[in-house]
């Protein structure tokens, strides 16, 4: 699923303080780390599990937002003699900082996973383990699981392996320096080949069939008192990056099936009945969906930055692409083990210092490259993480955040009327009075509730009978059509 990320300036996240307060206690969000968490993250960061490999002469860099403490991947690239590329991608080791079974092991599995609210996030791990001594921050060393993929010229990968090493990154880097510095040929080459690697991983997925669904940041600005709604897309440089991590995850899922023991993030196709009424909403917006193409070409001819397109990739995403996870283990494969949208088996291994399934996936894999039996913490824990991961309120969190924006963008307009169209409805859960409504301006997507059964696709004239950004529960912004 693509993440709408909502953006706030200081003045309307102050403004917003106590509508922000109340979300966070509507999702039951985890306190501060209890006393002894922090102790025994203080206790791990001093005295972590070192590997014996050393590879601290790889001048590795990261790439993530300005303010980014959190750094999970580093990575250098390089060309190989004779053609062809080379992939070194540290991701932290986590493991070697959370001992099983222990205080950090315990609230980690409490809290699953990283959630990201505008006025900033509650983490997965105490900040010393997270922000310091397993953040792969420049001009330290720490451990990592340090993934070397072989390219060959056309970016398909012919070897992947990995395993344990100490590395030390040598620049600290956000998106929008690094497509400067590639756009204006400044860049040095291990920072340049992202762009080469990146669109041939490109090309490789469109060959594929696989989908990479990008979403435009939400940024709430407080202007003359009335709360703005602007729209960022994202640079070429975030889906070169992906494309790193996606060949990642690809590699853990074979490297997983492949020794017998893993867990997979999949997903099946659509049943015909949700692709049809997709196909509906793509026809209210005005997007022209041929019988012809497929899903995946559709969505590489849209465009994130119109509104239009961004709100049916929005809600198209949330209805055809269910992920779940799913655990096997003693060759015992399940008969489902493709991500549908990456039209591949498919793992998430990149983000252990966000995710918590992360840090076991890495496990798998390094035991697999090994060739030994994965540790008795991994197997023990492995059929109870898809529950486990089921809990994680992530995704909430965001859409939760989306709501609560645009509240605030619309909360002084409560009683006029706007045009809409009617892009989703109720009626499958016998609430055909009830559905979704897109607004053109302001570019936002709102609950709707008529005297009569709507009809998908229809423009109505809605009056806005709510726009409360500390409203309890999902509705935040509600219409009325008589």
């Amino acid at each position: 699923m693509p993440r709408h990320i909502v953006h706030m300036s200081d003045a309307a996240a102050a403004a917003l303080r106590a509508a922000l307060k109340q979300l966070r206690k509507e999702l039951e969000v985890p306190p501060d780390f209890p006393a002894p968490v922090l102790a025994a993250a203080d206790a791990a960061a001093a005295a972590p599990r070192l590997p014996d490999e050393d590879a601290t002469h790889l001048p590795f860099f990261t790439i993530d937002p300005p303010a980014s403490k959190d750094l999970d991947q580093a990575m250098y690239l390089e060309r190989r003699p004779g053609g062809g590329f080379r992939v070194h991608y540290a991701i932290a080791d986590v493991a070697a900082f959370v001992t099983p079974g222990g205080a950090l092991d315990a609230e980690a599995h409490e809290r699953v996973e990283t959630l990201y609210f505008p006025d900033g996030k509650v983490p997965l791990h105490p900040p010393a383990i997270s922000e310091g001594a397993a953040s792969l921050l420049p001009d330290r060393t720490v451990p990592a699981l340090l993934w070397r993929h072989d390219l060959d010229a056309d970016g398909r990968v012919t070897h992947s392996r990995v395993g344990r090493a100490l590395v030390r990154s040598r620049a600290r880097l956000d998106y929008a320096g690094v497509q400067q510095a590639i756009d204006a040929g400044t860049a040095e080459e291990p920072v340049a080949l992202l762009r080469d690697i990146g669109t041939l991983r490109e090309a490789v997925e469109v060959a594929r069939g696989g989908i990479s669904v990008s979403l435009p940041d939400q940024e709430v600005t407080l202007e003359e008192g009335s709360f703005r709604l602007s729209y960022r897309a994202a640079l070429p440089v975030e889906g070169w990056n992906e494309q790193i991590s996606l060949m990642t995850g690809m590699a853990a899922a074979r490297m997983m099936l492949d020794s017998g023991t893993g867990i997979l993030r999949t997903q099946k196709t659509a049943e015909p009945a949700v692709v049809t009424r997709v196909r509906a909403i793509a026809r209210v917006l005005g997007i022209d969906w041929p019988h012809h193409v497929s899903y995946a070409d559709l969505v590489r001819r849209l465009d994130p930055q119109d509104q239009k397109h961004a709100a049916f990739l929005s809600e198209a995403t949330a209805m055809l692409l269910k992920a779940e996870y799913t655990a096997f283990r003693d060759h015992r494969v399940p008969e489902h083990t493709v991500h549908a949208a990456i039209a591949a088996p498919y793992a998430h291994c990149t983000a252990p210092l966000r995710r918590l399934i992360d840090r076991y996936t890495g496990e798998l894999c390094v035991a697999a490259c090994a060739g030994q039996a994965p540790p008795d913490w991994v197997l023990t824990a492995l059929y109870g993480l898809p529950c486990d991961m089921l809990r994680g309120k992530g995704a909430k969190a965001d859409r939760r955040s989306v709501d609560l924006a645009e509240a605030a963008v619309l909360m002084n307009r409560v009683g006029q009327v706007f045009e809409a169209a009617v892009i989703n409805t109720d009626e499958e859960a016998n609430r055909p009075r009830e559905g979704l409504l897109h607004l053109a301006d302001p570019a936002v997507l709102g609950r709707v509730k008529a005297e009569a059964a709507l009809k998908l696709g229809e423009t109505v004239r809605a009056t806005l009978r709510r726009a409360n950004p500390g409203h309890p529960g999902e509705n935040k912004v509600l219409f009325t059509v008589p």
